[in-house]
């Protein structure tokens, strides 16, 4: 698998332009930049958080910060979603191999600035060997409502 399905069809709708990039297995974000040689603050890192309610937020940040939970909207009610639950979301990815895509799995996002002022990202393809490599404008027309606040430390 070179990506996932919901991954595919949603770069065909946007017709978006992207490489893929192969790499060694890696079991984490900060792990793959390291393996395709990929500077950290390039690759996106997605962490999900559920509100106890069954809704869902994707949050997005350079594989290279922490997120800084605080700093979610209405941080209080947000909780890192379980393993368990991620695989019932993104069932058509490798567990753990989450694409920073929210929008086409049907989830709000909120993107870390220090992403978005990048040239380029590198995110996942739904597997543990693949990334999607694109021009930020390119990534940001795939998330057109994603809101872009401070996320990390």
């Amino acid at each position: 698998m070179r990506m996932a399905r919901t991954v595919q069809d949603s770069l065909t709708k946007a017709q978006c332009e992207f490489d893929i990039v192969t790499h060694p297995h890696s079991a984490s974000s900060l792990e793959t930049a390291r393996v395709a040689n990929i500077p950290a603050e390039r690759v996106a890192k997605s962490v999900i958080l559920d509100d106890h309610h069954g809704h869902y937020l994707m949050a997005v940040l350079p594989a290279s910060r922490h997120l800084d939970l605080s700093k979610v909207r209405g941080s209080g009610e947000w909780q890192i979603t379980r393993e368990s639950t991620l695989a019932h979301l993104f069932n058509d990815c490798e567990r753990g191999a989450v694409p920073a895509l929210g929008e086409s799995y049907g989830m709000d996002m909120v993107i870390d600035p220090l992403l978005t002022r990048q040239k380029d990202i590198y995110l996942e393809a739904g597997n543990h060997n693949n990334l999607l490599h694109m021009s930020m404008p390119e990534y940001l027309r795939m998330v057109p409502h994603a809101e872009v606040c401070e996320l990390s430390h």
